[in-house]
């Protein structure tokens, strides 16, 4: 499982930079992306602080520029990177309590909670891409598969 993870947070690191990189290139970005793209890089650094038992740095929407979420992107992914490629299958099942923004307790498996970050980003990413589409700009091709093959997945046409 763990090599699996690693691919996931590898998309994740790939995947994010992408996203910022298309909405620093477009013309016209439609004012959301940016609250979304700050949304997706805050949720990572909030996971990340549960995972520690720490107070996060930022809230879940915050309000951030483009070079600060590329920021904050970049220490999210070495984070995730290092929990991946340092924990074992017992430490993935382990559980972690923690509270939601609305202030309720769970408790979490970390296997859950990476995997609930890793596909958390694909959501929102393909919101921003449509959105970027629809003011007229090329979206970032952020598809899992594009990664692997190291090649854009097929787009439709304009």
């Amino acid at each position: 499982m763990t090599d699996t993870l690693s691919k996931l947070f590898e998309h994740l690191r790939w995947a994010d930079e992408r996203v910022h990189a298309s909405l620093v290139a477009a013309r016209n970005p439609p004012p959301h992306t940016l609250d979304l793209y700050a949304h997706v890089v805050a949720a990572e650094h909030v996971w990340l602080s549960r995972i520690r038992g720490e107070k996060p740095e930022v809230d879940v929407w915050p309000q951030l520029s483009l070079s600060q979420c590329a920021e904050l992107a970049g220490r999210n992914a070495d984070e995730y990177s290092s929990i991946v490629d340092t924990v074992d299958e017992d430490g993935l099942d382990g559980g972690i309590t923690y509270r939601n923004s609305a202030g309720v307790q769970f408790t979490s498996t970390l296997r859950d909670i990476l995997i609930h970050v890793a596909l958390h980003g694909t959501y929102h990413r393909g919101q921003i891409a449509a959105a970027v589409r629809a003011g007229g700009d090329t979206p970032a091709l952020t598809d899992y598969i594009a990664l692997v093959r190291g090649e854009p997945a097929a787009t439709r046409p304009r």
